[in-house]
C-alpha cells in the first residue's frame, strides 16, 4: 500500500480530509460541511461536536474505497479556521457553549471599551494585532462570562480553552493533549510575538486565565498521537499544525523573506514572509507568526487582505445578472481589449488594507455610452488585481523586503486573464502551483518535516511544483498610468 500523510483541513463551512504521498502528490480529498449557526444578527457559532463529526465522516470516507489504508498513515497535519474560540470540560470533553466563530462581531462593545481605556497601543505592540472582535481573546472572555458551567469548571481546574486546532488535538488524543502551535496562538491577541508565550499583561487586559490556555509549541514536531479515534489506528503522530493562511504560505514553499502568496477567495488573503524578526506596519497590516520549525527560531509574516475579491464576481452574477456562472467572467472580460476607462472599486463591504475605510462604498466610474458588459467585467478583474498591488507594495515598504514572485491559489487563481493582469500591474511574475489546495499541502509538509519524511524546507522546495508562470507583459510607463488611474478612482471612493 502507499504510505501517506493525512491532512485535516478544518475550515469555516466544512472539514476536508486529504491524503498526500511522500513525493508531495495530492492523492485524494473529501469534504463534509456542517451547520452554521446565527443566533443573533452579526453573531456566528459552530457546534464543536458538529465539527468533530465532520472530521470523523471525512476519515471514514477517505478510506472507504480501500484504495488507501489507515494503517499506512505516517503522520497527521492539522490546518484550521483561525481565531474561532472553544471552551470545554477536561473531564467529559463536552464544550460548555457553541464555538464563537472568527466572523462573529458580538464582542465589538468589549473592544470599544478596551480602546477607550487606552489599551489599543499595547495590544498592537505586544501581539502584532489590531484590537478587533475578529481575534480570539474577547471571544474567550465572552464564553467565560456567558457559559453557566464555566465558573465552576474553572474553580475545579477542569476548564480548557483553545482554538480549533487545540480542540481537534484534544479529541484526537482522547483528552491527553492540550496544545496549540505558534501560528494559531499568534491570532488570539494573547501571545507576545517576541517571546512566543502567553503574555501576562495581555491576559490581564482581556481577563483570560493562563491556566485554561494550551501549551504553545512549534508548528512542526510531534504534538501527540491518536488514541481511540474511529477510523484511525492508535499511535499515529500528529506532527504539523498551522492556521489556514499560514499553512497556505508554507504550502506554497514561501520559505525566504520577501516570498509572498495571495489566496483568491471571497476576499483576497495576502501573506509575506518577513523573516525571523516581527515586523510592525505603518499601514494597518497585521504582524503574525508564520510558523516555527522544531528547534529553530520562528518565521514571521505580514498579513493584509481585501474584503471583496471573488465576491465582486458573485455580485455581477447574482445582483446584476451579467453572467450565469462565475467562470464566465474571464471570457466576458477578454471580449474587450481593456476596460475603456471604466474603474470599479469593489468597496462592497468597505475597504480593507491598506485603507481601512469600513464606511467606503463601491463605485463604478468612467462610464460612457460605449461602456458595456465587457468593460465592466474587465474593470472587475482589474480591481481584483489592483487592490492586491496596493497591499503588496505596502508590505514591501513595511518589511524592507523586495518581493520577487507572487504565488497564487484559491478559486479565482484558475482565471488566466486575472493572473496575467496581476503580473502586469504588480510588475512581478505570478506563479500558480500544481497543487491548488495549498492549506492541505502546508499541513502535510509541516507534518512530514515533523516526522523526518523530509529533512528540510529546501527538500520541500523540490517537492513543490509550478503549474504555470505568468510573466510581466506591461512596461513600467503603462503600469504607472494604470496605477494612477486606479488611485484616482480609490480617492473618489474614499471621499464620497
Amino acid at each position: 500500500m502507499t504510505e501517506v500523510i493525512l491532512a485535516i483541513d478544518q475550515g469555516t463551512t466544512g472539514s476536508t480530509i486529504a491524503l498526500m504521498d511522500t513525493e508531495g502528490r495530492l492523492l485524494t480529498s473529501v469534504n463534509h460541511e456542517f451547520q452554521q449557526l446565527f443566533p443573533q444578527p452579526g453573531w456566528v457559532e459552530h457546534d464543536p461536536e458538529d465539527i468533530w463529526q465532520s472530521v470523523l465522516q471525512g476519515l471514514t470516507a477517505v478510506f472507504a474505497s480501500r484504495q488507501y489504508d489507515a494503517s499506512d498513515v505516517l503522520a497527521i497535519g492539522i490546518t484550521n479556521q483561525r481565531e474561532t474560540a472553544v471552551l470545554w470540560d477536561a473531564l467529559t470533553g463536552q464544550a460548555v457553549h457553541n464555538a464563537v466563530v472568527w466572523q462573529c462581531r458580538r464582542t465589538t462593545d468589549v473592544c470599544e471599551r478596551l480602546k477607550t481605556a487606552g489599551h489599543e497601543a499595547l495590544i498592537k505592540a505586544r501581539s502584532g494585532l489590531v484590537l478587533d472582535p475578529y481575534f480570539s481573546a474577547t471571544k474567550f472572555r465572552w464564553l467565560l462570562d456567558h457559559s453557566p458551567s464555566a465558573e465552576n469548571l474553572l474553580a475545579e481546574g477542569r476548564l480548557r480553552a483553545g482554538t480549533i486546532d487545540t480542540y481537534l488535538m484534544w479529541r484526537l488524543s482522547n483528552g491527553k493533549t492540550h496544545k496549540t502551535d505558534v501560528s494559531n496562538a499568534s491570532r488570539t491577541s494573547l501571545m507576545a510575538l517576541e517571546t512566543l508565550d502567553w503574555d501576562d499583561d495581555l491576559l490581564s487586559i482581556f481577563g483570560v486565565p493562563r491556566a485554561i490556555l494550551p501549551e504553545i509549541c512549534p508548528s512542526s514536531g510531534r504534538f501527540t498521537v491518536t488514541e481511540a479515534v474511529p477510523g484511525l489506528p492508535d499511535g499515529v503522530p500528529v506532527s504539523g499544525v498551522a492556521g489556514d493562511q499560514q499553512s497556505a504560505l508554507f504550502g506554497q514553499a514561501c520559505f525566504q523573506p520577501g516570498d509572498a502568496k495571495c489566496t483568491f477567495g471571497t476576499g483576497s488573503f495576502i501573506l509575506m514572509n518577513a523573516g525571523d524578526t516581527p515586523v510592525g506596519s505603518d499601514h494597518g497590516l497585521l504582524s503574525t507568526v508564520a510558523w516555527q520549525l522544531e528547534g529553530e527560531t520562528a518565521t514571521y509574516a505580514l498579513e493584509g487582505g481585501a474584503f471583496v475579491c471573488g465576491a465582486a464576481v458573485q455580485w455581477l452574477r447574482d445582483q446584476l445578472g451579467m453572467i450565469e456562472n462565475a467562470a464566465d467572467i474571464e471570457a466576458l472580460a477578454a471580449s474587450v481589449d481593456d476596460a475603456g476607462g471604466v474603474e470599479f472599486v469593489p468597496a462592497l463591504a468597505g475597504l480593507g488594507a491598506p485603507y481601512w475605510a469600513p464606511e467606503a462604498r463601491g463605485t463604478l466610474t468612467g462610464l460612457t455610452r460605449g461602456s458595456g458588459k465587457g468593460e465592466i467585467a474587465r474593470a472587475t478583474l482589474d480591481a481584483m488585481a489592483l487592490q492586491n498591488v496596493d497591499i503588496l507594495k505596502v508590505m514591501e515598504s513595511d518589511s524592507g523586503q523586495a518581493m520577487q514572485v507572487l504565488k497564487v491559489d484559491g478559486g479565482a487563481s484558475a482565471n488566466d486573464l486575472l493572473m496575467q493582469l496581476q503580473a502586469d500591474y504588480l510588475g512581478r511574475p505570478i506563479t500558480r502551483p500544481e497543487v491548488i489546495e495549498t492549506t492541505v499541502a502546508g499541513a502535510c509538509f509541516l507534518a512530514g518535516l515533523g516526522e523526518r519524511i523530509w529533512d528540510s524546507p529546501e527538500a520541500l522546495s523540490n517537492v513543490w511544483r509550478a503549474e504555470k508562470v505568468f510573466e510581466v507583459g506591461l512596461g513600467p510607463e503603462q503600469r504607472q498610468q494604470r496605477l494612477a488611474s486606479w488611485q484616482s478612482a480609490v480617492s473618489k471612493t474614499l471621499h464620497t
